[in-house]
């Protein structure tokens, strides 16, 4: 083997290390999980392509994430932020409720667990890795302009000293304080609704969750409906309709949402929060075929958000779900 495959190999070895967590800072900067597996896949080709310019002045991950962070700052120079439906609009009452679709660059996109937390046999490190990537939060950080997004990330998430997060953005530490200083001002302004992290479950949550898959599967609202916060809210992107309250809820799955009834779900995780596909009956009256990725937010003992991402093509492939369901999985799921 020559000296340069050998040096290839290396390098790829040592870029692959970080991918989880490169991944994940460009997920938080970017909210859009396509967005930031294709800021990944830039920063390492500018990386191959500056690599013998790089003397080891910095470690290679410093040097990666300042790519990275130069990658998504290019990004974000349109000023494209993504947001959620409670974002642009108040929310409506079902028997007014109109669908209007966005495009899709307008949403915060869910992301697989494995995508973006790397593994770590710290639970406190793990904790907080969970908490950042939560809806809520990376929703909350598209209100920051994009440098300080990269400090609050960069300081309060990934832990990194003042020093080096000024080293990183080349300036100085006063002015990293400074733009700190500010996004946490900003932060606290936006009312981040909390949701507790179900990465593993603990008892309450496992059996909350079987509460709702039967009630969902089953298509008892009323049931479904006593696990709900009071003020609980349900969002279906592409669509900016939003629905708050067990009446709005509960009323939509009885009239504009009837096609559910009958549906089946498939246990998966996003953004470190619980989440199932929910598959629909066929038309064809065999099998299920995909309809939404819900991503559910728990809190004190009650789902407090249900996230509908009705765009399967993209986010069943993402998370690994069936593309159907046939006769054979609800056998199974009856056993």
């Amino acid at each position: 083997m020559s000296v340069s495959r050998s040096h290839s190999l290396d390098l790829d070895a040592a870029m692959d290390r970080y991918r989880v967590e490169l991944t994940g800072y460009c997920y938080r900067m970017l909210g859009s999980s396509f967005d930031a597996e294709d800021a990944v896949q830039d920063t390492y080709i500018r990386a191959w392509r500056a690599h013998e310019k790089f003397e080891g002045r910095s470690s290679l991950r410093s040097w990666l994430y300042r790519i990275a962070t130069n990658v998504c700052l290019d990004l974000l120079s349109a000023g494209n932020k993504r947001a959620r439906p409670m974002d642009l609009s108040a929310a409506q009452h079902q028997a007014s409720a109109v669908l209007s679709e966005r495009p899709e660059v307008t949403w915060l996109e869910p992301v697989p667990d494995g995508r973006v937390l790397p593994q770590t046999a710290d639970p406190a490190e793990m904790a907080l890795a969970k908490e950042s990537v939560r809806l809520a939060f990376v929703a909350a950080l598209q209100h920051l302009p994009a440098k300080q997004r990269a400090v609050l990330i960069l300081r309060e998430v990934l832990a990194w000293k003042a020093d080096e997060v000024a080293q990183l953005l080349e300036t100085t530490v006063a002015s990293v304080n400074s733009a700190l200083q500010r996004a946490r001002a900003t932060l606290a302004g936006q009312s981040l609704r909390e949701s507790d992290p179900a990465d593993p479950l603990d008892a309450e949550q496992a059996k909350l969750l079987e509460q709702y898959l039967a009630a969902f599967e089953a298509y008892d609202i009323s049931r479904l409906t006593t696990l709900l916060h009071e003020d609980a809210v349900l969002s279906m992107p592409p669509f900016d309709l939003w629905l708050q309250g067990h009446a709005d809820i509960a009323a939509w799955h009885l009239n504009q949402g009837i096609g559910c009834k009958g549906s089946r779900l498939v246990p998966t995780t996003a953004n470190g929060l619980p989440a199932f596909g929910q598959y629909r009956p066929a038309q064809s009256g065999k099998g299920h075929t995909p309809w939404a990725l819900q991503v559910l937010e728990i809190s004190e003992g009650k789902i407090v958000g249900l996230n509908a991402f009705l765009d399967t093509d993209r986010w069943f492939p993402l998370f690994g779900l069936p593309e159907q369901l046939d006769e054979t999985y609800e056998v199974q799921q009856g056993a």
